[in-house]
Formats: structure tokens, C-alpha cells, sequence
């Protein structure tokens, strides 16, 4: 089966574990490794000739454009990951429009591509979150992958449907195309959509939860990883135990288990995966 595989482009500083520690000021200081990351990303797709989608973070394309043209080049899919990587629920309406359309306009300038699929930063369209959906099909967004099935202390909506499906805002609908998960025998799910998943833990447990999704389910997995998860030498800039276990536990790995996972499995873009949602299987109002 074909699965979804998804890059969230941003720098070693812009994750929201690192934004405690780094405030935005700082950042245009801070050396940039995305260009090396990324090259090192699509070489290894293109040996193992998978395709993906790039969510591209507006601030890395107002800054090095030449990589995400590089991306496109490449034949992949191009997505909006916002343009300053702030916690949706933490923005009013106002200002997540205006993040958003800052986001659209520099990745149009940096490679000529409109985007329409859009993820959140830190998956941070939750239930108290939810008009933001109404605001992107506003902006001309079709699809949107921000919203993971699953109880965590800063994202996720438990028991939120966990397979591709349509909701529909006040401005029209959208498509939503959740991260993997699985579900265990006491109704709770799993999730298996990599990130820090795939980094902190073996590599069996996300191979096994992709294969019982694809076998048993009869779903596609929708993955997910960070062009700096495969960096071992980045500065750690994360402050506190919590905070540096989560980011940079299992980054000296991960480009062999992403490499393994491109190997075992099959991957391609969003678009190609899920194609036109069907509007009679799952259609949700907001």
C-alpha cells in the first residue's frame, strides 16, 4: 500500500521545545542547516524514489529560497507550515490570517508554487482551535494535516476521526488528513506517525503500527519527520531535561530508520496518496 509521507521544513530553532529557550529576536543571528539537511533528505528519496510533501515554514523560504526550489525541482509536493511557527491556539484570528498569508506570499516568491495543503505548527489546531480551519479555506486551502487523533499536553484531539475525511467550516470544506495512528484492543489508539515517535522509540514499533494499519485497517499511514531530526550536529539549544530528551533523543538514528522505512515500505505526496476524499465516507461538521 501507498503511504503519505510529510516533511514539517524548519530550522533547528524553530521547534516549539526550543522556542522557550531561543526567543524569535535571536533567530536571523543563529546560523542556518537547512540547506544541508534538505539535500541530504532528497537525496535519500531519490534513491529510494519516494516522493513527499514539504510543509515549508514561510521564514525558511523568505531566506533560502534555493532549497525549497530545490524541493520542487525534485518533483514534490509543496505545503504551508506557517510562516513563524507559533502555536495556532496561541495566535487570535487576526494575527493566525495574516501568519498565514505571510506564509503563502514568501513560498510563492521563493519557488512559484501556491500551496494548499496546510499543517500547524506542533499540530496546535485543536478544539479550541478549530475556526482556524474556517480562516485557511478562506485563504484558497483545500486540505489541512493539523490534526492528530491522540491526548498529548500540547496538541492532538482525542477521538477526533483517525482516517482521511472532510469537515465542513462556515467558509466551505476542507480536507483533513490525520497522522497515523493505530487502535489498540481498549479503544485507545496509538500513534505511529513518526516525529519524535520514530526517533525515541525502536524502529519495530512504527513498522509494525504502519504494517497493522495498512493490513488490517486498509488505510494508508500518514508519516511525518524534521529535516533536523537527522542532524547529530546541530547546537543544542533546547533548555531543560524534558525539553532536550524530546528534541535530540534518537537524532544520531534517524536516517537509518528513515531510510529502512523508505526500503520496507512505499511512500508519495498527500495528493498522490489520498487523491479526492470521498464526501459520502466521513464528512464532519465543525
Amino acid at each position: 500500500m501507498l503511504n503519505a509521507l510529510t516533511v514539517d521544513v524548519e530550522e533547528y530553532f524553530h521547534p516549539t521545545e526550543v522556542q522557550t529557550a531561543v526567543d524569535q529576536s535571536q533567530w536571523v543571528g543563529l546560523p542556518s542547516r537547512i540547506e544541508d539537511q534538505l539535500h541530504q533528505i532528497l537525496q535519500l528519496l531519490d534513491m529510494r524514489r519516494a516522493k513527499a510533501t514539504f510543509f515549508v515554514l514561510g521564514w525558511v523560504a523568505e531566506r533560502n529560497p534555493r532549497a525549497i526550489q530545490k524541493i520542487v525541482a525534485a518533483g514534490h509536493e509543496i505545503g504551508c507550515h506557517s510562516h513563524s511557527h507559533q502555536l495556532v491556539y496561541s495566535l487570535t484570528p487576526q494575527e493566525f490570517r495574516r501568519d498565514t498569508r505571510r506564509a503563502v506570499t514568501a513560498i510563492e516568491d521563493a519557488c512559484g508554487v501556491t500551496p494548499r495543503v496546510y499543517r500547524a505548527p506542533s499540530y496546535s489546531i485543536t478544539q479550541e482551535s478549530m475556526w482556524a480551519l474556517e480562516i485557511l479555506v478562506e485563504e484558497g486551502f483545500v486540505s489541512d494535516s493539523s490534526i492528530y487523533p491522540i491526548a498529548h499536553d500540547r496538541y492532538g484531539i482525542p477521538g477526533s476521526h483517525r482516517y482521511p475525511h472532510v469537515i465542513e467550516t462556515p467558509a466551505g470544506p476542507i480536507r483533513e488528513f490525520p497522522i497515523a495512528t493505530v487502535k489498540l484492543s481498549n479503544n485507545r489508539v496509538a500513534p505511529i506517525g513518526g516525529g519524535g515517535y520514530l526517533r525515541l522509540l525502536p524502529y519495530r514499533y512504527t513498522s509494525a503500527g504502519i504494517r497493522r494499519l495498512n493490513r488490517d485497517e486498509h488505510q494508508p499511514a500518514c508519516i511525518y519527520f524534521h529535516p533536523w531530526e537527522i542532524d547529530p550536529d546541530q547546537p543544542h539549544l533546547a533548555s531543560g531535561l524534558i525539553a532536550r530528551a524530546r528534541t535530540y533523543t534518537g537524532v544520531k538514528g534517524m536516517i537509518r530508520k528513515l531510510d529502512r522505512l523508505l526500503t520496507e515500505f512505499q511512500f508519495s505526496t498527500l495528493s498522490q496518496v489520498y487523491g479526492e476524499v470521498d464526501r459520502s465516507a466521513a464528512v464532519i461538521a465543525q
